[in-house]
């Protein structure tokens, strides 16, 4: 997905052919793989993946990888699920159809983690294409010097913020909300197309009316419908905050970074920081 496609052509440079198996606009979670994308995943020099993230995705590796892959979750261990996932009424939990065994699978929203799936990339593109390991070692490290500016950026940014929580449609900020003492509240689980249950929209009202919230957030990828008609009973706003698991049109920037400098922006209006 992105932001593997985003550091693997980073860190390979001019040397490897990088192919998303996500087509752009498409929503992550739900993705399902063509027999020619499979046929892909069982010719490539490596195969850079989160397992549990993409059930079709595993099932591709699992039978056609062999030794070939990288999962991201080896080097950068994914963080357990807090608050951000929520009952339904008959007891299920938002998002457990994506099985992620009660953890939170969108580590690159935390840009040292990026950095450390990196370096991983790199000592793999080496050990494949020895002849160019100089390289890629080298663009990790330029890779890792823009993310570490982008943390301080945001640590700098976020410091000093009258509201500490924010209120998104979907459970994908734990590892942003973590590094930058933030609290997120999402209005569903994992599932970005889940419908909250009206017992959990009354309680985003409550809770966004203790916070005094001044905006709901809402995606590029999913449906804003929910967040805007939270939105419109409590008299906020609505904004963008991206989990950039896929760069569209629509996007508030062309790669990675930029987007995630655009979240801070957003960030900071919502949250009246200085």
């Amino acid at each position: 997905m992105y932001p593997f496609q985003f550091v693997v052509e980073r860190v390979a440079g001019t040397h490897a052919k990088v192919e998303n198996l996500t087509q752009p606009g498409a929503e992550p979670h739900d993705l399902e793989l063509s027999p020619q994308q499979v046929a892909q995943v069982g010719k490539a020099d490596l195969v850079v993946y989160e397992k549990t993230l993409q059930a079709a995705v595993d099932e591709a590796v699992a039978q056609n990888a062999g030794d070939r892959a990288l999962d991201t979750a080896t080097v950068v261990p994914m963080i357990p699920l807090g608050e951000e996932a929520h009952e339904h009424e008959d007891g299920s939990e938002e998002g457990e159809e994506h099985d992620h065994g009660g953890l939170d699978p969108h580590i690159w929203l935390d840009p040292n983690n990026l950095a450390t799936v990196g370096r991983a990339v790199a000592e793999r593109l080496a050990a494949a294409d020895p002849d160019h390991a100089a390289d890629y070692t080298e663009n990790a490290a330029a890779l890792a010097t823009e993310l570490t500016g982008l943390d301080q950026e945001y640590t700098a940014g976020l410091k000093q913020c009258t509201i500490r929580e924010f209120i998104t449609n979907h459970a994908a900020f734990g590892y942003l909300a973590k590094r930058y003492g933030l609290e997120q509240i999402s209005i569903s689980g994992l599932s970005p197309d889940a419908e909250p249950s009206p017992a959990r929209i009354a309680e985003i009202h409550t809770e966004a009316k203790e916070h005094k919230i001044t905006t709901i957030f809402y995606e590029t990828l999913v449906s804003p419908a929910v967040a805007e008609s939270i939105a419109g009973d409590l008299g906020l706003k609505t904004d963008v905050l991206d989990p950039i698991e896929g760069v569209t049109q629509d996007s508030r920037g062309k790669d990675y970074l930029e987007i995630m400098r655009a979240n801070l922006t957003a960030l900071r209006s919502a949250n009246a920081c200085q």
